[in-house]
């Protein structure tokens, strides 16, 4: 029963995390069907936000009711929902009025996308642990593979968020390829063709391409933290689906063209 009750309210989490996604990228990827204007993307947002947090909080309280929970319990998993999702949040701040200094590569990996996608993706397991159900270092080798996976899954959408990354200044994996690894011109190169992409996917999909090094190697790197995350996750008898599974988070993050590109 406790793997539904954990089930559901990770579900809530990720419209959380959903919600203030779409807030900071200015965007909006739909969590829950709403009569709201379709325009209304802040407030649509938020209202996701509100939403998740609510029914995480009832969820907890069914469940107290039905005497599974404590309410010392329910204050414990609330609490641990929040700061399960907090070093994420902190890191995305220290980028909202823009970066003064473009990290290299392994530090962006290492001193970024760490925090904001890398644990993020161990933020499931606060709550079994705050309650005592798993023991923090019986799910190690789940959370290593989850973390690569989010890192992965970031690079990716580095990828996809590349010139707009650029313009507002936020860290960005591959945009510090380019500015280490590509010399002055290629950055120049990449900050103009930033400012002038047009909107929309169309728009997107072309920036990376006029950079193949930095595409191959973003790549590259992205493919190899999944396949890592996904085939240490996956059963043996599984490992048929992780290159499928690979593939479907290509096609949800919108890379798959810059993949194949790739040869991947």
């Amino acid at each position: 029963m406790r793997r539904i009750l954990y089930a559901a309210l990770n579900h809530c989490l990720r419209g959380m995390v959903t919600g203030c996604d779409n807030i900071l990228d200015d965007e909006y990827k739909k969590t829950l069907e709403t009569d709201l204007p379709a325009g209304a993307a802040r407030f649509r947002s938020i209202i996701d936000i509100m939403v998740s947090d609510r029914v995480l909080f009832s969820i907890l309280m069914a469940a107290c009711g039905r005497r599974e929970l404590s309410v010392d319990q329910v204050l414990k998993a609330s609490t641990a929902s929040l700061h399960a999702l907090t070093e994420s949040g902190i890191q995305e701040s220290t980028e909202e009025q823009g970066i003064q200094e473009i990290l290299s590569p392994d530090n962006v990996l290492s001193k970024v996308h760490h925090y904001k996608t890398g644990l993020l993706f161990n933020c499931t397991w606060a709550i079994p642990e705050a309650l005592g159900d798993v023991q923090p270092d019986a799910a190690a080798a789940q959370k290593t593979s989850l973390y690569r996976i989010g890192i992965g899954c970031q690079i990716m959408d580095d990828m996809a968020d590349l010139g707009r990354d650029v313009r507002e200044k936020r860290h960005n994996y591959v945009a510090s390829l380019v500015y280490h690894n590509g010399g002055s011109r290629q950055w120049q190169q990449l900050k103009a063709a930033s400012a002038q992409e047009s909107g929309g996917q169309d728009g997107r999909a072309v920036l990376l391409l006029a950079f193949p090094e930095a595409l191959q190697n973003s790549a590259r790197t992205a493919h190899r933290f999944l396949l890592e995350g996904l085939s240490a996750l996956f059963e043996e008898s599984h490992q048929f689906a992780v290159e499928a599974a690979v593939d479907f988070l290509c096609r949800r993050i919108g890379t798959e063209h810059f993949m194949a590109k790739a040869g991947l």
